[in-house]
């Protein structure tokens, strides 16, 4: 009866072991690689990490837009998902104050702007950004520093390939 008992105990030992210790999923702090393809609402490919080296991020460092690293917190090695997630979650809205004009001899003599063209720009107090330029006029030139995914909401299709 004792060595029933005992075997009985170690069964329900293992067994509770055993269900506590399932696939390991994402966690805040983990660092990760994920393949993905984002696009657009119109089905657009915006950018893809297959065909080259996974994505590797620590979730929670906020290095990723926050809809993304809040899609792979759960996610168990070899599992794939698609997310959508909204332009707040993303790059944010659009902003008309980020849309200014500038002389166009900021550009410097002989240097002529392009629509269509990524210049970085110093802002008063040095530090550093990027704007393109969307429309050149004889004195002006109009930019937009808005990411160019500002205002969208994003798909990505996401495969979580490592939990490092």
């Amino acid at each position: 009866m004792k060595t029933c008992l005992i075997a009985l105990l170690i069964a329900i030992a293992l067994l509770a072991w055993g269900c506590g210790n399932g696939p390991q999923t994402v966690e805040i702090g983990d660092t990760v690689r994920v393949d993905y393809t984002g696009t657009l609402d119109d089905g657009t490919e915006f950018d893809s990490s297959f065909g080259r080296e996974p994505l590797e991020f620590t979730v929670g460092k906020g290095d990723m837009i926050p809809g993304f690293e809040n899609a792979v917190i759960g996610m168990a090695v070899g599992e794939a998902k698609t997310v959508t997630i909204p332009a707040d979650q993303a790059y944010g809205t659009r902003r008309d104050d980020l849309v200014f004009t500038i002389p166009i001899g900021s550009f410097g003599e002989g240097s002529a702007p392009q629509v269509g063209q990524w210049v970085r720009l110093s802002a008063g107090d040095g530090q550093q950004f990027n704007a393109m330029v969307i429309e050149v006029a004889e004195d002006t030139v109009k930019l937009d520093a808005n990411h160019q995914l500002a205002g969208k909401d994003l798909t990505f299709d996401i495969l979580l390939r490592e939990i490092l």
